[in-house]
């Protein structure tokens, strides 16, 4: 149950930040100004010096006011790790059957990233439930709807290119939810975390009046 709990909350706000930093320290802090600005899905990237520490700090801090997740995790190895830290969900920029099979196991949701229907189609057949288009940019939000012709059943978070001018199409276009790293967490570099907080809440502002305007419009544009 706690599986479908995770996947309900991040679908419910509809954006994940994907946070790079220095140290543990920074993506703590970081990830407080998401939080603050309405973020509640954290992904700390294992490209982050003691990922597992902040991870396992954020878990204590926020509890289930918070799905803290890990992110650039290569493989099984490192998955356990981020599990073991307290991870509730893990995000891959590829596809690894062990990892797939690990996260199965702790009935903890994995992202890997795919970007061709095969595969998308190979990740769900190993039980993945949402799948990180990856990178995102590569071909823009039209490409939701090309793939979600033939696979209507894939649920897609794109990762890489989603900024404030184009989330909406990727959300009207069918996304359960997007990633969004460096367009939302770069005013770190200058110490201006109210300016992360600021920008968390406009992601999130854009999400909601997109997902009403498909309410309101049946998808059509």
């Amino acid at each position: 149950m706690k599986k479908i709990q995770v996947l309900q909350k991040i679908a419910a706000t509809g954006v994940v930040a994907v946070i790079r930093a220095d140290s543990a320290e920074e993506a703590v802090q970081i990830s407080h100004a998401c939080i603050s600005g309405g973020i509640t899905s954290i992904e700390i990237t294992f490209t982050t010096p003691n990922a597992d520490i902040a991870i396992s700090e954020l878990v204590k801090v926020y509890g289930d006011q918070a799905c803290i997740g890990a992110g650039t995790v290569l493989d099984a190895v490192t998955a356990r790790i981020a599990i073991m830290a307290g991870a509730e969900f893990v995000v891959s920029p590829g596809f690894d059957e062990d990892t797939a099979k690990l996260c199965n196991l702790y009935q903890i949701p994995f992202m890997p990233g795919c970007l061709t229907i095969t595969e998308m189609k190979k990740a769900m057949e190993h039980g993945v439930d949402v799948v990180k288009l990856f990178p995102g940019n590569a071909f823009g939000p039209d490409y939701i709807k090309a793939v979600k012709a033939p696979l209507p059943q894939v649920n897609i978070m794109p990762t890489g290119g989603v900024d404030l001018g184009n989330i909406d199409q990727w959300i009207k276009n069918g996304c359960v939810a997007v990633g969004i790293g460096g367009n939302l967490v770069s005013p770190a570099k200058n110490n201006d975390f109210a300016k992360i907080t600021e920008l968390a809440k406009q992601y999130v502002q854009k999400v909601e009046e997109a997902r009403q305007h498909k309410l309101t419009t049946g998808g059509v544009k």
